[in-house]
């Protein structure tokens, strides 16, 4: 249904028109990138590929079965075996599975390919479809915390090599 593909430069443009068809969108559940991340688009791209080549985060897109660029999943901050986590899928493609499938995907490359034992995550208080995404997908509750001003919930998820 979904696969993941590590982040290339190649992806830009589809990533660029996936991030602002979908602006208004995110903006009711997660805060606003604001003008200056569209503005500077290619740069901040240019910016997350030397933090990947650095080995510091993990970018993916998230592509349909038609080969449409419909999500982004990532592992940021990578240190010490964990990372943290943090995803979007966008308005046509929500409702349909796509983000527990993709943070399955996640899950497993982050045991599998990235060697990471644990991953935790974040979510405000009014984005209830993240909340059971990532409870569906085994993550605990570990706290709360506020996310640009608004209350948020904090988790964690041991991963293992299956």
């Amino acid at each position: 249904m979904v696969r993941l593909e590590r982040l290339r430069a190649e992806h830009a443009d589809a990533l660029l028109e996936f991030e602002r068809v979908n602006r208004e969108y995110f903006a009711r559940t997660v805060p606003d990138r604001g003008d200056a991340y569209f503005a500077d688009f290619a740069s901040n791209q240019r910016d997350l590929l030397a933090e990947q080549d650095a080995g510091v985060c993990h970018f993916h897109v998230v592509v349909d079965e038609h080969g449409d660029l419909v999500g982004r999943i990532n592992l940021l901050d990578v240190e010490d075996g964990s990372a943290e986590l943090g995803y979007r899928i966008g308005e046509r493609a929500s409702g349909r599975g796509m983000a527990t499938a993709a943070v399955a995907e996640v899950c497993r490359l982050a045991a599998e390919v990235y060697g990471l034992s644990a991953l935790t995550a974040k979510t405000t208080l009014d984005n209830p479809a993240s909340m059971a995404v990532l409870k569906r997908s085994g993550f605990m509750t570990v706290g709360d915390t506020v996310i640009n001003g608004r209350p948020g919930v904090r988790y964690r998820r041991a991963i293992v090599v299956s």
